[in-house]
């Protein structure tokens, strides 16, 4: 496994970075993109690995000359790319559609939609042209891909659009030798879903405790998806807490 090479964006927290260990204690080599270079040093700092094996790229998704440094430098180092993890990711503030200012909103598609494009995009450009040919991408959804939040118009949408994204890459992968997938994620404990302890909206108004799980549960789906042969893929896999209000809603 010490020859797969893989890129996890958003590694420097919660589902990123979790899954970055993971994939160092596979023996894979890791790139660790984000926007803030001192957490990306605090992952490999908590891995057992060489530093050899990582490579820290502070990174803009959304700022195309800042994905393709992210890419260049991950073929200059470790020759090919065998998994991306399309991870980063973030919301707006939870406030009324109609009081969301136009940066706000352009915030969220900047990341979470336009972002993922330009990875996918430069990930392709590599798989395609290696030997052996071909790699996997995985892109993270979310519960929001299938359902919304109140008030989470820009999240939920790019969300959305992540799917077809997913359908795309996976389609046009094919001649390639590219497979694309994608996790929707519910609930895992990070930074992000501190606020479940103390109650979310939900639809009908009322505000709940929702229950989480364990992100290392996360991070090991992900490596299940990336550990597959490239004849098999997890085209789209849901995984979230146990108990979380999703099923059975509506």
């Amino acid at each position: 496994m010490s020859s797969k090479v893989a890129i996890v964006t958003g590694a420097g927290s919660g589902i990123g970075k979790h899954t970055t260990l993971a994939f160092l204690d596979a023996g894979y080599s890791v790139t660790l993109a984000g926007r803030r270079e001192e957490t990306l040093n605090a992952t490999v700092s908590e891995s057992s690995v060489d530093d050899s094996n990582t490579l820290v790229v502070p990174t803009d998704v959304g700022d195309p000359a800042s994905v393709e440094n992210l890419f260049a430098q991950t073929k200059e180092k470790f020759g090919r790319l065998d998994v991306l993890f399309n991870n980063a990711g973030v919301g707006a503030p939870g406030v009324n559609i109609e009081d969301l200012t136009f940066e706000q909103w352009q915030t969220v598609v900047n990341t979470n939609l336009t972002g993922v494009f330009l990875c996918i995009q430069e990930a392709f450009k590599i798989m395609k042209d290696q030997t052996p040919r071909g790699g996997r991408i995985i892109n993270n959804g979310s519960i929001s891909a299938h359902v919304p939040r109140p008030n989470s118009a820009p999240y939920t949408a790019t969300k959305h659009a992540v799917s077809g994204l997913t359908r795309s890459a996976s389609l046009d992968g094919r001649k390639y030798d590219i497979a694309c997938g994608q996790i929707d994620i519910g609930n895992a404990a990070t930074d992000m879903t501190e606020r479940m302890k103390n109650g979310v909206p939900q639809a009908n108004g009322s505000t709940l405790v929702e229950p989480t799980m364990d992100v290392r549960g996360v991070a090991q789906a992900v490596l299940n998806m990336a550990s597959l042969p490239l004849d098999a893929n997890v085209q789209f896999m849901t995984i979230m807490a146990t108990k979380m209000p999703y099923i059975g809603r509506g």
